[in-house]
């Protein structure tokens, strides 16, 4: 017998020698492998299986009563390679959010006893084996308690700033008391502001009239000699000081003490312009007398307030705004400037709280095109706190007379660097509008505003506004301490509007020196040293004149205080009620 195979490997022949058997052919189907793809499939698994055989061993080694060895195998190979998709993780978060949204519902059971700390919440939830809701409403009453002992902190800080910042510094009072016994001791003290020589220059127009309403003594020697060490013409400077009557002696004898040569100093009390009483001027005796306004700003401060709606930024706002400075004349003299100097034509208005860096003879070279006020807008800059007021900021357009004359989008603008023209003004009916608005808002019971004096000013001056460049006045370092530095430096004037003033201690600290450092030579020259943040008041000082009934008679009893025998005015106030007493 005899095996053909045939080249092609399709047939298989067979047949004998003999030829008793018949010739078979046997097919065989053409295959479908070959030997390449064979090989690469080999080649494959050879690849494959030491890299499963050393993850079956690993997932072996950490525990196979975890889970099955495919379910393992297919964590470490992840979803995609095993077509599985392990979505345990999402439903527990899912879970987590429902449970969240039904605590979220439900009001808090009152009497609820809170942990202190969160170790003392996890410790709690494993002691007495919480479920997951019970947690999350724990978790919730927590979280509402802090929020409240935050705001109630916030809040009392706010009102502890803002009586602060109302408040007299022990520096600033023994500063104007010692100035007054100078005033009454000392004839150089009481010498005539300005000579008699140089008072035709108070009326001359070809002079830069700065006028300044202020009755803090430090403050206005800042402005003032900052001013004359920025100029470059400072025998051109004339300066209009206005204050009040118990300041006037303090005030008139820093100026007399200190002269700033070749600059002019005026002194003036209120009590010295005839006209300027409150007979003639009934708006300002209504307003301080009102019962509403004295409240306002000398009652208590959370009365009828909603702090729940009321967040820090805006109860800040309205603390500021509560400062019993509005409702003194002083702070409503900017008014009356045609009236309080007739001769002059343009005047440049500060507030006591700036700091001039740059000269400013270029401000009386501004042509107001018709305009009385020239005043840096504070609706446009990057500043978010200060330069972005508008009249909605300062107004209620809620009230139907507000809402009737005014818009809410229009800029507003800013006090403390102003120039004023006031031969335009002098032609105008801006007085007399800005007592018809104070007089509505009375009617009102405050309710048309409450944001101090510049609102009835905003709607006075409307339509006599003239903007100027922002760089004349940089705004807002009384507000927050995130004041551009470099910016500052640039500006010709830097206005502290806010509470943190830099006399206070309450002053941000690495924006003090703009303002310091026109302070020390004036102090050391006058009293031999500069003042630390908190001097003593215990100094050789002749106490005026105390009248002490006793026995229906009126006797006349001068002190002399030597030194350190009280430790504090405090001290000396309590001696003296007892000696009156």
């Amino acid at each position: 017998m005899q095996l053909h195979v045939s080249p092609s490997m399709r047939s298989l022949t067979i047949s004998s020698n003999n030829g008793f058997i018949d010739l078979m052919k046997i097919k065989v189907a053409a295959r479908h492998i070959s030997y390449r793809t064979l090989f690469h499939t080999i080649l494959i698994l050879a690849f494959l299986l030491p890299f499963v055989f050393i993850l079956t061993a690993i997932v072996t080694l950490e525990g196979v009563n975890k889970c099955s060895s495919f379910d393992c195998l297919g964590r470490r190979l992840g979803p995609r390679l095993l077509g599985r998709v392990d979505d345990s993780g999402q439903r527990l978060v899912k879970d987590f959010y429902k449970i969240l949204n039904q605590v979220n519902a439900e009001e808090i059971p009152d009497g609820i006893k809170l942990p202190d700390s969160f170790n003392q919440l996890v410790s709690k939830m494993k002691n007495n084996q919480y479920d997951a809701k019970t947690f999350a409403l724990m978790l919730r009453a927590m979280m509402e308690k802090l929020e409240r002992e935050i705001r109630e902190s916030k809040f009392s800080e706010l009102m502890n700033k803002h009586f602060a910042a109302s408040s007299i510094p022990k520096g600033l009072y023994c500063l104007s008391l010692r100035l007054t016994d100078e005033y009454s001791s000392n004839a150089h003290a009481r010498r005539q502001l300005p000579s008699p020589e140089l008072l035709p220059v108070l009326s001359n127009n070809s002079y830069h009239h700065f006028v300044l309403s202020t009755d803090n003594i430090l403050a206005a020697s800042v402005v003032v000699n900052s001013a004359v060490q920025s100029s470059l013409r400072p025998e051109k400077i004339v300066f209009h000081i206005i204050t009040d009557k118990k300041t006037y002696a303090g005030m008139h004898a820093w100026f007399a003490l200190n002269p700033v040569s070749p600059a002019i100093v005026e002194v003036k009390g209120v009590h010295q312009f005839d006209w300027l009483t409150r007979e003639n001027v009934p708006v300002l005796e209504a307003v301080e007398n009102h019962h509403g306004i004295r409240n306002y700003y000398h009652g208590n401060h959370l009365a009828g307030a909603n702090l729940s709606n009321t967040t820090p930024r805006t109860f800040a706002s309205k603390l500021q705004a509560r400062s019993p400075k509005y409702i003194s004349l002083l702070n409503h003299l900017r008014i009356y400037l045609p009236e309080l100097f007739p001769n002059l034509d343009k005047v440049v208005f500060l507030d006591d709280d700036i700091v001039i860096q740059r000269d400013l003879s270029l401000l009386w070279e501004i042509d107001l095109w018709g305009k009385v006020n020239g005043a840096v807008e504070t609706c446009k800059g990057e500043d978010e706190w200060v330069m972005s007021k508008h009249f909605r900021n300062y107004f209620n357009f809620s009230h139907p007379l507000v809402a009737k004359h005014l818009d809410p989008d229009e800029c507003a603008w800013a006090y403390g660097m102003n120039i004023f023209d006031l031969r335009t003004w002098r032609k105008t009916n801006i007085r007399e509008t800005y007592h018809y608005w104070l007089k509505e808002n009375l009617k009102s019971n405050l309710t048309m505003w409450k944001l101090g004096t510049l609102p009835p000013a905003l709607i006075a001056f409307k339509g006599h506004i003239h903007p100027i460049d922002p760089s004349w006045h940089m705004l807002g370092l009384g507000y927050q301490s995130k004041t551009n530095i470099e910016k500052a430096k640039r500006a010709a004037v830097i206005h502290y509007n806010g509470q943190s003033k830099p006399w206070l201690q309450i002053g941000f600290e690495h924006l003090r020196p703009f303002w310091t450092k026109t302070t020390m030579n004036g102090l050391s020259s006058s009293f031999g040293k500069a003042p630390t943040s908190n001097p003593d008041c215990s100094f050789h000082f002749s106490f005026h004149f105390l009248y002490i009934k006793k026995r229906k008679k009126n006797l006349l009893v001068s002190f002399l205080l030597v030194p350190h025998i009280f430790s504090s005015f405090l001290e000396f106030e309590i001696f003296l009620l007892k000696f009156r007493t």
